[in-house]
């Protein structure tokens, strides 16, 4: 009798095990899958990183930069007028100096990703430290912390940011990365802090405590796995904005050091009033390109948040 009450249990066991709903990474991935617009921005952003990240380095950036008057505002599809350059064709033709703007582009779209991710990198680490810290102490700690992110909230954010770019001596990439993380870190923090608080008060929390597990083993295993999903949510959608970030103040002057080919530094051709009508090769690819990458990413980003709201309604 103990043998069949066993058996039944077991099987039971097993039936409730297969009709329970997925849990974790599954559910993120079978909520993702069914928007079929952002798994089409998610195919399409990979094969656009692809073909950037190759083809940028398949091309010579010296001769890119090359500038060569004699090809100065060619068409697209134009082949070379200079006789150093005979032979070459244009893709998406050429600007102002000779430049191959199929070249420019697929440089300056290498450097305005990696800066942006980069950046986005960056700025969640610095977010999710804080932001856990703040959850997990409260009380002071937590005041502390908040008051310095309030104040950082309430400057002129773009206007300081403007003033270092315009001030800082031996300007360069990097200092431009390390301005635009001093001044985009706390929005992550506070985003961070809102998810920790509420899981730091639930039970399996505050028995840890209770047993004396050390603080950083709660906060690494125990509160940081319980908003992966969030965090992945929030580097995705900060992406788009850092890469937004970085091309429109380099369309404004105030980005990446002059020479240093980036998607912003194309679409400022724009401000030419002759180039914006009459010489659109010269600006659209980057443009588009910026709208395509942006609006992707923001998709994916999107799909992944309702994803893991599905996964937090699931348990």
């Amino acid at each position: 009798m103990a043998t069949n009450q066993d058996a039944e249990a077991a099987v039971l066991s097993d039936d409730m095990a297969a009709s329970s709903p997925p849990m974790g990474i599954k559910v993120i991935a079978r909520e993702f899958m069914r928007d079929k617009l952002a798994l089409f921005s998610l195919i399409f952003l990979i094969l656009i990183l692809v073909a950037v990240f190759i083809g940028s380095y398949l091309v010579d950036q010296a001769t890119v930069t090359t500038v060569s008057l004699w090809d100065s505002y060619l068409p697209p599809m134009s082949m070379s007028e200079d006789p150093v350059h005979e032979g070459t064709r244009y893709i998406l033709g050429t600007d102002s100096a000779g430049r191959d703007i199929f070249g420019l582009l697929l440089i300056g779209a290498r450097n305005s990703i990696l800066l942006g991710w980069t950046v986005t990198v960056v700025t969640s680490a610095i977010g999710i430290v804080v932001g856990i810290l703040a959850a997990y102490y409260a009380g002071l700690i937590d005041n502390i912390l908040m008051r310095i992110i309030d104040f950082i909230m309430i400057l002129p954010q773009l206007m300081i940011i403007i003033i270092f770019v315009t001030i800082v001596p031996n300007y360069n990439v990097f200092s431009f990365a390390l301005i635009l993380i001093v001044f985009n870190w706390h929005g992550q923090a506070r985003f961070i802090r809102g998810r920790a608080l509420t899981v730091g008060r639930l039970d399996f929390i505050s028995a840890s405590r209770t047993m004396g597990t050390p603080s950083l083993v709660i906060m690494l295993r125990e509160m940081m796995p319980n908003i992966s999903s969030l965090i992945i949510v929030n580097l995705t959608l900060n992406f788009a904005g850092s890469i937004g970030l970085e091309t429109g103040l380099t369309f404004l002057g105030f980005g990446l050091p002059t020479g240093t080919p980036s998607l912003g530094t194309l679409v400022s051709y724009a401000t030419n009033p002759d180039i914006l009508e009459n010489r659109a090769w010269v600006w659209l690819p980057a443009s588009t390109l910026i709208l395509v990458l942006v609006l992707c990413i923001n998709y994916v980003g999107r799909a992944l948040q309702r994803s893991a709201d599905a996964k937090q309604r699931l348990g």
